[in-house]
């Protein structure tokens, strides 16, 4: 048998991990941060709620393939991790069909109603009112994640979307064991769930109390809106009684979503973003996700320095990706937005000739303030809380998928009598074109909200290969930390050889130009620090960034290596 060539630490070195890696404050328990993927000859599942990865495992192992798996787990998590499973938001799904040796996109991404404008969100002293666009009927977006589930599903799965939701539609009618993080979740996002009736009566038990770890938690209404799916399909949700239900209550209060609107969604097959990086070959989402394009100059401007000889996590390494994702995130405040409404310069933002003039510009020891830096001309280069999860089946096709209902438990209102929470995705527009936001950035017209449009997005399912092959699989949640968490993995993977467990755990940093600060999780040396900042970086502890459910395929056995993040809660199982 030949042997892996990423090499397991040593128990000592994996003891190190347990007590380093899990940052303070977090829901989960120490011991699981360990420093060992868990491998799988045949398939892989990782996602971040455990029912959710056994759901999908027995898919995959009653014969289903890595959609068919993708799509029982989304459903499963839109039961048991209300938080950020959904049915009321949307997202992007990566596919590669090993047969054809094709990686397609999937952008079921949220929308604004037809009635949304440009200011809906600016109060009377002239700025960006966050509770409006964060609390309110007018923050929900059309939602996508019903359509895109299906639409994969009948596009490149195997089995009918009725057995798809079963494992889904039986939590919710018989109830699971509620877990310490889904509890916690609810306590702390108390006050947005008990402000309606429909969302408290869902959340809280009927004498008002908390449910607590080991109760049993029921969603009844939820389980009759996931029958009607599974029976009529996305046009029960989008057309049927549970558009109505939706379309009722939004006019009810204020809202601006509409029957029409629904009726109107679709999503959309794009191609992937691609670029290399050390001679992989790297895809991930097009816009109106800005992670793909972001992650991508990144990497290309980094594909510059000897990363693996100055080291993982040296000052001298950490200050290159800083003033490369510095680089990159400024750019992303001008160009990013949806591709169907407003000119994108993709491949000039991609381009390695474009890097390589980002690059120029990069001392190897001093830090470039923000505000000396602004965005390239990427157009002269033109040549013409969210969860994530990752499957790889045993023929090799693969699923990288992220979705979200924006904020955890997204806008906090649940739809009457359907049991399930709606997004409040508004809020990724930029609400006040021209003016600075909270962080003091001054964002163009290219995310403006407009009627139908579709807001930007950091989400970034991404895929490596390596000659030819299916490599990693990855993603992440975690906001705009979102691309640096994917981009670190990839480094950790390439760059440092390290196992996909370490590459997960390590700690990671984040810097997107504006504030000037490097985010830094625990774990990072005090000397690391403390040259980062004699380099003219304003470095920042941070609490955990991401969640980086990730799959590795080893190129000389093929066996599947599967890593939960344990910043979070997760599961990565395989057979």
């Amino acid at each position: 048998m030949k042997k892996c060539i990423y090499p397991f630490l040593n128990l000592f070195v994996a003891l190190c991990l347990i007590s380093v890696m899990a940052p303070a404050g977090t829901a989960f328990a120490e011991e699981t941060a360990i420093a060992f993927p868990v491998q799988g000859k045949h398939s892989m599942v990782v996602t971040g709620q455990d029912l959710a990865t056994k759901a999908a495992l027995k898919v995959l192992k009653k014969g289903g393939n890595a959609v068919d798996a993708a799509v029982t787990a989304a459903f499963v998590m839109a039961v048991t991790l209300p938080r950020a499973g959904n049915i009321g938001g949307g997202g992007f799904m990566l596919i590669y069909d090993a047969k054809k040796k094709e990686v397609v996109a999937i952008d079921f991404w949220q929308r604004a109603p037809g009635a949304a404008t440009r200011t809906m969100f600016v109060g009377r002293d002239g700025r960006g009112d966050p509770k409006l666009s964060r609390e309110s009927y007018i923050a929900v977006a059309v939602p996508g994640t019903v359509a895109g589930l299906a639409f994969a599903l009948k596009r490149n799965g195997t089995i009918t979307l009725a057995k798809a939701m079963e494992p889904a539609i039986r939590y919710a009618q018989e109830g699971f064991v509620m877990n310490a993080g889904l509890s916690a979740d609810i306590k702390s996002y108390e006050k947005i769930l008990r402000a309606r009736p429909d969302s408290a009566k869902i959340f809280f038990k009927p004498s008002g109390g908390y449910y607590e770890a080991g109760d049993r938690f029921v969603q009844r209404d939820l389980a009759r809106t996931l029958k009607a799916i599974a029976m009529e399909g996305p046009e029960a949700f989008y057309r049927g009684d549970i558009a109505d239900r939706i379309a009722r209550q939004m006019k009810a209060n204020g809202g601006l979503l509409t029957k029409d609107d629904l009726v109107a969604y679709s999503p959309v097959v794009r191609s992937p973003v691609h670029t290399t990086y050390r001679g992989d070959d790297v895809y991930s989402m097009y816009p109106p996700s800005s992670g793909g394009v972001c992650i991508t100059q990144v990497l290309n401007i980094l594909e510059g320095f000897d990363l693996a000889r100055t080291g993982h996590n040296s000052a001298a390494t950490l200050h290159l990706v800083a003033e490369a994702m510095k680089r990159a995130f400024a750019d992303l405040f001008v160009y990013a937005g949806d591709p169907d409404a407003v000119a994108i310069p993709v491949r000039g933002l991609t381009s390695k000739s474009y890097a390589a003039k980002l690059r120029s510009g990069i001392s190897a020891s001093r830090a470039t303030a923000s505000k000396d830096i602004r965005s390239g001309d990427a157009r002269a280069y033109e040549k013409d809380e969210t969860t994530h999860f990752s499957v790889v089946d045993r023929e090799g096709n693969a699923v990288s998928s992220t979705y979200t209902l924006n904020g955890n438990f997204g806008s906090g209102i649940v739809v009457e009598g359907a049991g399930f929470l709606l997004n409040n995705e508004m809020d990724n527009f930029n609400a006040n074109p021209g003016k600075p936001d909270d962080a003091g950035i001054i964002q163009g017209d290219a995310n403006a909200i407009a009627p139908n449009k579709r807001m930007i997005t950091a989400m970034t399912p991404t895929m490596v290969f390596r000659q030819g092959k299916l490599f990693l699989v990855t993603g992440s949640p975690g906001s705009s930390r979102i691309i640096s968490t994917v981009l670190q993995v990839i480094m950790n993977v390439i760059d440092h050889k390290m196992n996909i467990q370490e590459a997960v755990n390590a700690p990671k940093v984040h810097h997107e130009w504006m504030p000037d600060e490097l985010r830094i999780e625990k774990g990072i040396s005090p000397d690391t620090i403390k040259a980062l900042k004699e380099m003219g970086h304003n470095v920042v502890l941070h609490g955990p960034m991401g969640a980086a459910t990730s799959i590795l395929v080893d190129p000389v056995t093929q066996a599947r290596y599967g890593a939960a993040d344990p910043r979070r809660e997760g599961l990565a199982l395989g057979y």
